[in-house]
């Protein structure tokens, strides 16, 4: 064979195998498909008779948890019965109860009736009776005393008007004393908490400042030469300054507290710097008036802030603040301002007031001393027109005007303000006040009583701030009692000086004795 011919029977030969081997592969495949067709459907077979096996299974759970609920259902509704019988049982136990109280009682009340009726009846002839026996009476009356009924009627109405009359003067002024002591024990109860709730201390100032100096030589720098230095300073300060023999110590003397504050900060500022001269001096000063300022507003803030008042007027806390260098009979304004204001919040909170008014009342009451070494005038009107331009409420304007008693209040705040600027001023220490000088005054008082002609005893008491004066009743009459009263008052107003008011009363009595043997 060519071979052209040998390769050709090798290509059909090669294609007859290759058939041959496509066929094979193909029923292997087939088989393959068929073998793994029937597992596929055995395990479908499986997996469905387990969902079935399990969904049984779940019908028959749901089945008895369905039973179980419903018995348990059933056994609280059953048990709910039982408790609402034995309350229904319980109930009917209790109305049986009342209605065995109510039929005891209906039993009761039908015996008090029938004991009413036997008595009524048994009064009503026993009041017959009675008249009876007061008309023989009258009778037997008119015959013995020779009137008829009208005339014995008319002497024993004005005999019984008389005694009526007695005993109800005697009632009256049991009345007025049981009143008027229980309004002073109730006024004592008030002002005695509000003293209680309102413990202030008090600094004591007066017009002098001392000053320390480090050595003997400063006192001659300070006065310069010849008198120069000590001269600019009094005229930038207006306080003068007292140079004397006193070893270690100068004193600056002025009325006018703030001057002097800022005179007592400069000179010691200007005893630690050493350079004392006129230009200095006037440069020190002016710093330190910024200083005292600005001390001045931060106090009146602060004690707006203490007391419980924001809504002052800004350009009235600075005055407020002024006061902080004030004193009054040695006592400093400010705290005392402080003082009188808790003390009226506290007495206007027991009368049912407005605490918060009463205490802006009692702050702001002597605010006008700020302004009285610039202003003529007293300080409470000072104060009231100071009030008055700031916009303050009437309450407080009367309250300023009026508490030292010059004018008739318009308002109660005022009279508590009155009542606690006499409490914080008249107590022990508020007020120095040499003991000498202290009962000097109060023996005046007691000797411009004893002048007149009747008084008996006169005692100065509370302070000097009440002269108590007894007079002798069969020397001296109500008229005349009244006028030596006013004049005692006069007297005082015109012989001494002191601070507030002076209450002057006068007590006359007659006294009848009677000995039962």
């Amino acid at each position: 064979m060519n071979p052209m011919m040998m390769n050709l029977v090798w290509l059909l030969g090669g294609a007859l195998l290759g058939y041959g081997i496509f066929v094979m592969i193909g029923f292997l495949r087939k088989a393959g498909a068929q073998r793994k067709a029937e597992t596929i459907l055995i395990s479908a077979r499986e997996e469905a008779e387990r969902i079935k096996k399990d969904a049984s299974l779940a019908s028959k759970e749901e089945v008895y948890k369905a039973k179980e609920s419903f018995a348990r259902e059933t056994q609280e509704s059953s048990q709910e019965l039982k408790n609402f019988e034995k309350r229904l049982l319980k109930r009917e136990d209790a109305l049986d109860h009342k209605a065995d109280t109510l039929q005891r009682r209906e039993r009761y009340i039908e015996n008090l009736e029938k004991n009413l009726e036997t008595q009524n009846k048994e009064t009503e002839a026993r009041k017959s009776e009675l008249n009876r026996l007061i008309e023989e009476e009258k009778k037997t009356l008119y015959n013995v005393a020779a009137l008829n009924k009208e005339e014995a009627t008319k002497m024993l109405l004005g005999k019984l008007e008389g005694e009526l009359q007695v005993e109800m003067a005697g009632l009256i002024n049991k009345v007025k004393e049981q009143t008027k002591e229980a309004a002073e024990v109730e006024a004592k109860r008030i002002i005695t908490m509000a003293i209680q709730r309102c413990a202030a201390n008090h600094t004591v100032e007066s017009v002098v400042s001392a000053i320390d100096l480090p050595n003997e030589e400063m006192k001659g720098r300070i006065i310069g030469r010849e008198g120069r230095n000590i001269r600019a300073f009094e005229k930038v300060t207006g306080i003068d300054v007292i140079v004397d023999d006193t070893p270690g110590v100068i004193v600056i003397y002025g009325f006018d507290c703030v001057r002097r504050e800022i005179a007592r900060r400069a000179m010691e500022k200007l005893i630690v710097d050493g350079r004392i001269h006129p230009g200095r001096i006037e440069e020190v000063v002016e710093n330190t008036r910024k200083e005292v300022d600005e001390v001045i507003q931060e106090t009146g803030k602060q004690v707006c802030y203490e007391v419980g008042l924001h809504n002052i007027n800004p350009k009235l806390v600075p005055v407020l603040g002024r006061l902080k260098f004030r004193t009054s009979y040695g006592q400093n304004v400010l705290q005392h301002s402080v003082e009188v204001a808790h003390l009226t919040a506290s007495m206007a909170a027991e009368l049912g007031l407005d605490a918060n008014l009463a205490k802006r009342c009692g702050l702001l009451h002597d605010i006008g001393k700020a302004v009285d070494q610039e202003s003529e005038g007293t300080h409470p009107v000072l104060g009231a027109d100071l009030a008055r331009r700031f916009g303050e409420r009437p309450e407080v304007i009367d309250a300023i005007e009026g508490h030292h008693a010059d004018m008739k209040p318009d308002f109660i705040y005022t009279v508590l303000v009155t009542a606690a600027d006499a409490i914080s001023a008249s107590r022990p220490g508020a007020r120095r006040e040499s003991l000498d000088k202290y009962v000097k005054r109060l023996e005046r008082l007691e000797s411009i009583a004893n002048g007149y002609t009747g008084v008996e005893h006169a005692y100065a008491i509370q302070a000097g701030r009440e002269l108590r004066v007894i007079v002798n009743a069969s020397k001296m009459d109500d008229n005349q009692a009244t006028i030596t009263c006013r004049n005692i008052a006069k007297d005082i107003e015109k012989e001494l000086k002191y601070p507030g008011e002076i209450k002057v009363t006068l007590i006359r009595e007659t006294r009848i004795i009677e000995y039962a043997r």
